[in-house]
């Protein structure tokens, strides 16, 4: 069987509205219905009160839904937090003062501190007074059930080539016709080095994945009784056996070089990707020089009623071709540009690896259906590059069929990464030419160090912008597109994930100049519990959506992720820096007018 399977099993779920477009202007245009046309925009505009001044220097208000004491812990957790002795050593530690204390003890000294500073609960009844504390600063909280595997790296890394390895790889000794990025590798088979704040699942079998869908399943529904308006988080390696997402990213992004391949010999390298527009006329010569297919079948792509009139054909129109519904599919070759040979673009699946792929894509199709059920949105994580192109046309596939009325589901876009923006545009464009809601999540991201090493090692090109300025100015860059988008389509919305006061202030200033009103709840907000408190409650207090990543588990299961926070704050010195200045801040100035023991209304 072969993996064109895909194609079949994942594009047949939902009907295009209009799956090819090329006549499309290179001005932005959008749907008819305006910003006045949807949750009672128009004349109400005209009596909204004016939106608030967010002020993040000021401790009072920031901490204002804190006690003293819950200002001290904080104080103190992010302040070992920036030891670097402490955290080179502090899994040692952990071990150390657990077998010094007892279980029981420890348990309470980590309550006490970095589980208490990090994590909410321990299930999801103990959890609830805190989310509802929070709510009524104006935060939501986005549930997160914080528990991890324990493995060791051996295990981690047998578990790992095992489950992205084909059973024909197998057969051949471990020889993958797959481009070596979007091959497993035993020294990268550990995903979790190198990775401070993500959480990360390795595949052990179906039941293991069954699991974990259970697992998402009860956050969303803790989710949709939380808030009218919540979310939910999913990560798609939780939910199947990976090798199908490493055959499917290697598919796609062999499919999306050939089109740039076909633009650079019709002199359109290095645009971006909305930019590029290939002549048919040309295509259809080269296509034909290669021998593909016949002249006839080639003409038969391209005809007029599927590409328009415009004559050319630009990355969303050749993406559709892939489809299984296509006479293309057939003839999914690609040059391979070292040999100049044509090689199939699918490989083969085995039985038992179809009906894995199958049941990955099922339980995708339960968890959205949930989400449908309870009124939450559902957003997709981001992953490693290698397989992130697979997650994204998956997610892309569920935000087809789900958002139709509203954007439910939400992809991520790593900011990090080189091709951010072209993945935002695209993705962005083909939302509008096809009628569904575009809901997107923007991060930095959290596997740079990792991916860096990956690809200095295997070698092939560094995925990752060569700096941290690159980054911040990719993230601005895709973030002011989200938002111009947002400015004209009251149905699209974003989620600014990010600790960075500078971002969040970006994002303000242009909410502000683009007549984007807290109050249509498209831009929301979100930061992960026990960190960046001066950005969370000041925007929740001023009417502004603001969520919290809320994790809980008992103490010793969520000690992966524990570590990783601590890991994390100290990655991010400046933020934690000012964090600590402002909470000292407001601590001094209780103890100095008597409010030492001041309770939240």
């Amino acid at each position: 069987m072969a993996l064109r399977r895909i194609f079949a099993a994942v594009c047949s779920r939902t009907p295009r509205v209009a799956p090819l477009s090329t006549a499309a202007p290179k001005t932005r245009e959008q749907p008819a219905a305006g910003r006045g046309a949807a949750r009672g925009r128009g004349a109400a505009e005209a009596v909204r009160p004016p939106v608030p001044t967010v002020d993040f220097d000021n401790a009072q208000e920031a901490y204002r839904s804190r006690r003293s004491w819950e200002l001290a812990r904080s104080l103190l957790v992010l302040r070992l937090c920036a030891s670097p002795t402490l955290l080179a050593h502090h899994e040692q530690l952990l071990h150390f003062t657990r077998r010094l204390l007892g279980q029981r003890l420890f348990d309470k000294l980590m309550k006490m501190t970095f589980y208490g500073q990090f994590v909410a609960g321990e299930d999801q009844e103990s959890i609830q007074p805190l989310i509802r504390h929070n709510r009524a600063f104006g935060v939501g909280s986005i549930l997160d059930y914080g528990v991890e595997e324990d493995l060791s790296q051996e295990e981690a890394e047998r578990q790992e080539m095992e489950s992205c390895t084909s059973a024909a790889e197998r057969k051949d000794g471990g020889t993958s016709k797959r481009e070596k990025q979007y091959q497993a590798h035993q020294a990268f088979g550990d995903r979790r080095d190198g990775v401070v704040s993500a959480r990360t699942y390795f595949y052990a079998n179906e039941a293991k994945c069954d699991g974990h869908m259970e697992t998402f399943l009860r956050c969303i529904e803790a989710s949709g009784g939380a808030s009218d308006d919540g979310f939910s988080a999913i990560k798609l390696t939780a939910l199947g056996r990976p090798q199908f997402l490493l055959q499917f990213s290697d598919v796609l992004t062999k499919w999306r070089r050939f089109f740039h391949q076909m633009a650079a010999e019709q002199g359109k390298a290095g645009l971006d990707a909305m930019d590029t527009k290939l002549e048919v006329a040309a295509l259809q010569e080269s296509v034909a020089k290669m021998g593909i297919a016949s002249r006839k079948e080639i003409e038969d792509w391209f005809r007029a009623e599927t590409l328009g009139v415009s004559g050319t054909l630009d990355l969303l129109d050749w993406n559709s071709l892939i489809d299984s519904r296509t006479k293309l599919s057939k003839h999914l070759v690609v040059p391979n540009m070292q040999t100049g040979q044509l090689e199939p673009l699918l490989s083969g699946f085995t039985e038992e690896e179809e009906q894995q792929m199958r049941r990955m894509l099922q339980r995708m199709d339960v968890l959205a259906k949930k989400a449908t059920e309870v009124g939450v949105r559902l957003m997709v994580d981001a992953e490693q590059t290698y397989f992130q192109p697979a997650i994204s046309r998956l997610t892309l596939e569920m935000q087809r069929k789900f958002n139709v009325e509203k954007p439910l589901i939400l992809n991520t876009y790593q900011c990090y990464l080189r091709d951010a923006y072209d993945n935002v545009t695209l993705d962005l464009e083909l939302a509008r030419r096809e009628g569904w809601c575009f809901g997107a999540k923007l991060v930095r991201g959290a596997y740079m160090a990792q991916e860096r090493a990956r690809a200095a090692e295997i070698g092939y090109e560094d995925p990752i912008n060569p700096t941290y300025e690159a980054t911040n100015a990719m993230y601005h860059r895709c973030l002011d597109y989200v938002l111009e988008e947002l400015k004209n389509n009251a149905k699209a919305e974003v989620m600014v994930a990010s600790h960075n006061e500078d971002t969040v202030r970006f994002t303000l200033r242009r909410m502000e100049e683009l007549g984007l009103h807290p109050a249509d709840r498209q831009v929301y907000f979100g930061q992960l519990l026990g960190m960046c408190d001066q950005i969370s409650f000041p925007l929740g207090q001023a009417g502004f959506a603001v969520y919290k990543y809320v994790p809980y588990g008992p103490v010793m299961e969520v000690l992966p992720y524990l570590s990783r926070r601590a890991l994390e704050n100290n990655s991010i010195m400046k933020g934690a820096r000012r964090e600590r200045q402002l909470l000292w801040q407001e601590l001094k100035r209780r103890l100095y007018t008597g409010n030492l023991f001041y309770r939240p209304a």
